[in-house]
């Protein structure tokens, strides 16, 4: 039986009321990411190779990777498009310009090319106690191979420690605690992770004994 109020009439029990949840609103709608397409001649995105110095290579590239995309920037249409508001001496400068500047990076990059071509790696066994031996690596950096990366890469290997250090003549150098020349030679005939591009021809082993006190 209900409780009565002092005025004599029944109290109602209190009841609990549960708030409604709003319902969730939508978001707006997902935007995909965008695609981009990356030149592999100069790294850019195939939007941007004009401003390269390897238009013609990139084209090239551009023309067999993907034929839609290259209609869209190199197509007669669409070069049209681009160009026909330049006057025709305008055009021709342009034209010029970038063959200039295309054989410019040609003739670096084959100067570059014959100079790395001509560079030597020498492997050095070292002596430095009657029974204890280290091994030097002289030359890798003129092959585009990171010292340091390659250095964790021997320690690695061969399990033992291996550091970037500096000759007497100031050179940088790898060196490897133990004689491991012929082994190191084989990696690099391998072409074993970072030691990659490097002609067998170019590499030489040679040994240095410790000197003798006077």
């Amino acid at each position: 039986m209900g409780k009565k109020s002092k005025k004599g009439g029944d109290v109602q029990p209190a009841t609990e009321t549960t708030p409604q949840s709003e319902p969730a609103t939508e978001g707006p709608p997902a935007v995909p990411p965008v695609q981009v397409l990356y030149c592999k001649v100069c790294t850019f995105p195939v939007e941007y190779c004009e401003f390269g110095s390897s238009l013609t290579r990139c084209k090239e590239w551009l023309h067999e990777a993907d034929i839609e995309v290259y209609n869209k920037y190199y197509s007669e249409e669409a070069l049209q498009t681009k160009i026909g508001t330049l006057s025709l001496e305008a055009q021709t400068k342009l034209e010029k310009d970038t063959a200039k500047k295309e054989a410019k990076a040609e003739a670096k990059a084959k100067a570059a090319l014959e100079q790395k071509m001509a560079s030597q790696v020498i492997i050095k066994r070292v002596s430095r106690t009657k029974n204890k031996h280290v091994t030097a690596i002289l030359g890798l950096e003129a092959f585009g191979i990171d010292l340091k990366k390659a250095a964790k890469q021997f320690a690695s290997k061969f399990a033992t420690g291996s550091s970037v250090s500096k000759t007497a003549t100031g050179q940088e150098e790898i060196v490897i605690q133990g004689d491991v020349s012929g082994e190191v030679l084989e990696m690099i005939e391998e072409e074993v992770g970072l030691l990659k591009g490097i002609p067998v021809d170019n590499v030489e082993i040679v040994e240095e004994k410790k000197k003798k006190a006077g």
